[in-house]
């Protein structure tokens, strides 16, 4: 993963109209801690910390911030967003070592297209958008594949049937769904539908063949 080096400014005010008086300069408050380092506040220009995170590696990328001239190699592990504009509010930016196994994050993308499900009128439903990992910080990939090409109505890919790269393990149950496909609801409801008029053509088949039977066993009327 590349590194991308990051300044930020200690010292800043704490407090939310202190916060809010950064972010109309154009920028995010923040703290920075980690490996007995004791935390402390600092403020990033937004612009840097947006361009920062903008990389294929997104809010997994590993930074190189730089602090009074010290640099500290850390990620981004909290991101703080606005709940309607997703602009960064504050941002932990958390110290870590290249040798050390870190907890983290990371999407997971769909690749490949599912022919023989579309075929058969069916969707595939992606029931997990990211996956736990544990990795060193340079092993942590920006993203994960998951390839859906082969699979048909009725299919499912779990956690474990997922190719990881080297160095990364899932910490997400390994029998959890990723993806099942299935028949689009519609094409459910018509099937449903077919299902139970072939069922009644049957039962009233059936009904009129007992009726026929009963009527020719009768006997006759000796009148």
């Amino acid at each position: 993963m590349a590194e991308i080096t990051l300044t930020v400014e200690p010292g800043r005010s704490q407090g939310s109209s202190a916060s809010r008086r950064l972010r109309t300069a154009g920028k995010i408050p923040g703290v920075i801690y980690g490996h007995g380092m004791e935390p402390v506040a600092v403020a990033v220009l937004a612009r840097d910390l947006r361009r920062a995170l903008s990389t294929d590696a997104g809010a997994r990328a590993l930074l190189t911030v730089d602090l009074e001239g010290k640099s500290h190699l850390a990620i981004a592990k909290v991101l703080q967003r606005h709940p309607v504009r997703q602009t960064v509010m504050h941002v932990d930016f958390q110290v870590v070592r290249r040798d050390e196994v870190i907890a983290t994050e990371v999407r997971l993308v769909f690749v490949g297209e599912a022919l023989g499900v579309h075929r058969a009128g069916g969707v595939v439903d992606q029931e997990l958008l990211s996956l736990q990992i544990k990795a060193k910080p340079g092993d942590v990939p920006p993203s994960i594949e998951v390839d859906i090409s082969e699979l048909e109505i009725g299919d499912s890919i779990r956690v474990s049937d997922i190719v990881l790269p080297a160095g990364v393990v899932a910490e997400t149950d390994l029998d959890a769904a990723v993806a099942i496909a299935h028949v689009a609801r519609a094409a459910e409801v018509e099937l449903v539908t077919e299902a139970a008029a072939e069922a009644a053509a049957e039962a009233a088949a059936e009904g009129a063949a007992e009726g026929a039977v009963g009527e020719a066993e009768a006997p006759a009327d000796e009148g």
